[in-house]
């Protein structure tokens, strides 16, 4: 039987501690607060500067350039409309709904990935398809992330077009929108891209913490109000889940 060798989980334990601090640590800092030994400290420390995964400045140990590489060459690998699929997959194991994912492109959403759920149901959502973004959960999720100057320049004094009578065609009522979604860190979607369907939708972010793509659950209205509240954990969790995959730092994953 497989077991876990000590010493590699040491090590990898002081890596890990740079994913929640910032600023350099010293030998002593790492010790304590791993409760390692001092001498196995400094066995551990060395052989990670060897292999350039930290290095030490003035101020104590920081991640190397190896860490660096291999951050790097994980990064590369990275595949949204692949990890779009795998959080959308996630959500209907969980909620059996069909779940949709997409990115911003001016004033449009498109869909990079889309699972359907165990009911039938019409959407708009097909892979590679564009529709208005401030009509869609996972359009207004990608919006919050612009600027207001952005906006401006997207959306222009408006009136928006609208796809269903819900849909939102005030600029200023879609501002007040956004900044909410910014506060609660999830959007909705009353019934403005299909008259029958509700969504949820939440923003997923990348590593440096800009918001790439949104994921978003689309439900029949019959069947809205019975779970409302759990769609939301769930497509915040298939976000957050999502971002921490493309390398968001989990503390600023979990403060949205």
């Amino acid at each position: 039987m497989a077991r876990l060798v000590n010493a590699a989980s040491r090590a990898f334990d002081i890596l890990e501690i740079f994913l929640r601090e910032r600023g350099p640590l010293s030998a002593r800092d790492l010790a304590e607060r791993l409760g390692i030994p001092r001498s196995t400290m400094h066995e551990l420390l060395f052989t990670l500067r060897e292999r350039h995964y930290l290095e030490l400045t003035p101020a104590g140990y920081r991640l190397g350039l190896r860490a660096f590489e291999l951050g790097s060459a994980y990064r590369s690998g990275l595949d949204l409309a692949e990890e779009g699929a795998v959080a959308a997959r996630w959500l209907v194991d969980e909620c059996q709904e069909t779940a949709q994912v997409a990115i911003l492109d001016g004033v449009e959403a498109v869909y990079i990935a889309r699972v359907d759920g165990t009911n039938s149901l019409r959407l708009i959502s097909e892979v590679g398809r564009r529709v208005l973004a401030h009509c869609t959960g996972t359009g207004k999720a990608l919006l919050s992330g612009l600027s207001d100057e952005e906006l401006t320049l997207r959306l222009g004094d408006g009136p928006l077009p609208g796809l269903t009578p819900n849909s939102i065609t005030d600029v200023g009522q879609l501002r007040r929108e956004l900044e909410q979604i910014r506060l609660t860190g999830f959007a909705l979607d009353d019934c403005e891209s299909n008259e029958a369907v509700r969504c949820v939708a939440a923003p997923v972010r990348d590593r440096d913490q800009q918001i790439v793509a949104g994921v978003s659950v689309s439900v029949p209205i019959m069947r809205w109000d019975d779970q409302e509240a759990r769609l939301i954990e769930l497509v915040v969790e298939a976000a957050a889940q999502m971002s921490r995959r493309l390398g968001t730092p989990e503390l600023a994953v979990s403060a949205d």
